[in-house]
């Protein structure tokens, strides 16, 4: 199989993905690999290296789609990867379709063969390639928010971890899956309070046993959710639905009640976010206000630590992308069900019900 690697043109996109040792895995099974020139330089890997373990550089993404049977991104494509779609051809990135209407009619119309990383599931419920980027964003959180909790930004001045005689900020973060267990486990290391909203009872148990009273755990309502947010100085947003649009959980009427120069820093954001006046932001330009609350909600975080991501991702990428192209997608597809998860749209069918459920279209579901 021929193996497509664009340069990611997101803004502020800075991973790729695949890495030099990956390329010489495809290699020594029989693939080629195509790599548009440039593509690692955000992540530190130079077009020699790419080189040197077998890939072949070109110079355009026009020429990697047009010969590639398999595309390797990142990120969503962008309007201007639109048109170089070929028909049939499997397309393997973070998707996060919910949201994004458009790109969904555009890959159906353009029948390709959409794997979503996001939605890789396993039995245990666990999603192993978006956990690694997850743990990031998660970390992420917390220093950004404590950047910009700070005046210069535009912040309230409040320290996370205080000092002595002067109390600590408040971290509230909804939800206590990986982003909320990974951002919970830098707000504690700041000394902060630090609180966290989850509606899985057995996950807040689990939560106790790790953090060890360290963090207060509370049920996810609508009570509890105001008041936390009245308390905090900084929340993240850590929600997620696997393949849906993300719950509503902060209305505007509960941030008129936060704190002026508190921080909102929604990594859900990919999916919809969980804030209402959450709308998608850059690396660029990555906050703007609502209701005098900072609002941090850049849709793809890690792009920011690229070095660390690209390899962080491709660890878990690899042997999924392997298998696809020694077996096919199909033969792939029959022997792994949580492979067979991934599968967002196939050659014109939407074929993910919480993506279709989000957009109000029809799904069909497909069987190999």
């Amino acid at each position: 199989m021929i193996i497509g690697v664009p340069k990611e043109i997101k803004n502020g996109e800075n991973r790729v993905a695949i890495v030099p040792s990956g390329v010489n895995a495809f290699m020594q099974v029989g693939h080629r690999v195509l790599i548009e020139k440039g593509a690692g330089s955000g992540s530190g890997i130079s077009d020699q290296e790419f080189l040197s373990s077998g890939a072949e550089t070109v110079d355009t993404s026009r020429e990697v789609y047009s010969r590639a049977e398999m595309i390797l991104k990142v990120k969503e494509p962008q309007p201007p990867e639109y048109p170089l779609f070929q028909e049939g051809q499997i397309l393997f990135t973070y998707l996060h379709l919910a949201p994004l209407p458009d790109l969904t009619d555009v890959l159906l119309k353009a029948k390709i063969v959409g794997i979503a990383y996001e939605t890789i599931q396993l039995e245990d419920r666990s999603l192993p390639l978006l956990t690694p980027m997850s743990e990031i964003a998660g970390r992420m959180s917390v220093h950004i928010g404590a950047s910009l909790l700070h005046n210069d930004r535009g912040g309230s001045g409040v320290l996370l971890g205080g000092v002595p005689g002067v109390e600590p900020g408040n971290v509230a973060i909804l939800g206590g899956g990986t982003v909320g267990t990974n951002a919970a486990k830098m707000a504690v290391g700041t000394g902060a309070s630090v609180s966290i909203l989850d509606i899985d009872l057995n996950r807040l148990r689990y939560l106790d046993d790790i953090f060890g009273g360290r963090v207060h755990l509370l049920m996810s309502n609508y009570y509890n959710t105001e008041k936390s947010l009245r308390e905090a100085d900084l929340v993240v947003g850590a929600v997620l639905v696997m393949g849906a649009t993300a719950p509503r959980l902060v209305t505007r009427e509960m941030l008129s009640k936060m704190k002026q120069g508190a921080v909102i820093v929604d990594v859900a954001v990919d999916q919809g976010g969980c804030v209402e006046t959450c709308s998608p932001t850059t690396h660029q330009n990555p906050t703007f206000v609502v209701e005098g609350v900072i609002h941090y909600c850049v849709a793809n975080m890690p792009g920011a630590v690229a070095r660390t991501s690209t390899f962080a991702l491709t660890n878990a990428t690899l042997p999924y992308a392997l298998r696809i192209a020694n077996l096919g997608y199909k033969e792939a597809m029959k022997r792994d069900s949580a492979l067979m998860k991934g599968l967002n749209v196939h050659l014109g069918d939407l074929v993910c019900k919480p993506v279709a459920d989000s957009q109000g279209l029809q799904w069909a579901a497909v069987e190999f």
